[in-house]
């Protein structure tokens, strides 16, 4: 799939106030600072979603209309600390609810930085998931940060820690905004599914 037209809708922390329609939503969603606008961007090949070096942006559900086929859909990122526990609590209900409640919902892509060791709260996010029936991929971000054997290590060593509490992985991409890596992957992913609906 190519991107041929991406445009911004609405942004709204209500579930329930979002969009009328009977297309698929794929939504996008990591830590604070995990490279999810940059993600989104570069796989709508332009500047969608604003970049920011405070994590922490991205605060509402945005809504964006993609070849007008098909919604994605940017959510807040999770575990930020330096916001107030009540700011997280509401982050994170606006987040469940669109989950839970959104009909529209097909896959959600959960972003990781393939730099670091699997964390506490990425894990428990996507045992949530799983857990909800809600289905998901696992999207390695910044992968030009790493060489091509750590890289290889980090996923391998991420896998065997998912495979401590699943029995099947999810579809796995590995992508550089910087290098526009991944994007082909993604996006026939999202196609493949979008054809059989």
């Amino acid at each position: 799939m190519e991107i041929k037209s991406a445009e911004f809708v609405i942004s709204n922390s209500d579930v329930r106030k979002c969009l009328k329609h009977n297309l698929p939503e794929y939504a996008f969603i990591g830590r604070s600072n995990v490279g999810k606008s940059s993600l989104i961007n570069m796989l709508c090949n332009k500047p969608l979603a604003k970049t920011s070096s405070k994590p922490g942006k991205t605060q509402l559900i945005n809504h964006f209309f993609i070849n007008n086929e098909w919604y994605l859909v940017d959510l807040p990122g999770y575990g930020y600390a330096k916001m107030s526990k009540d700011g997280r609590d509401k982050l994170r209900r606006i987040i469940d609810e669109y989950m839970l409640l959104r009909e529209e919902l097909v896959s959600v892509f959960v972003l990781i930085d393939c730099r670091l060791e699997p964390q506490k709260i990425d894990l428990e996010f996507m045992e949530w998931l799983g857990v909800s029936g809600v289905p998901f991929s696992i999207i390695f971000t910044k992968a030009d940060k790493l060489s091509g054997q750590k890289l290889h290590t980090n996923i391998n060593n991420y896998k065997e820690k998912l495979y401590e509490t699943w029995n099947e992985l999810p579809p796995i991409f590995i992508t550089s905004s910087e290098k526009k890596a991944g994007k082909t992957e993604v996006l026939d992913y999202i196609e493949s599914i979008n054809s059989s609906l």
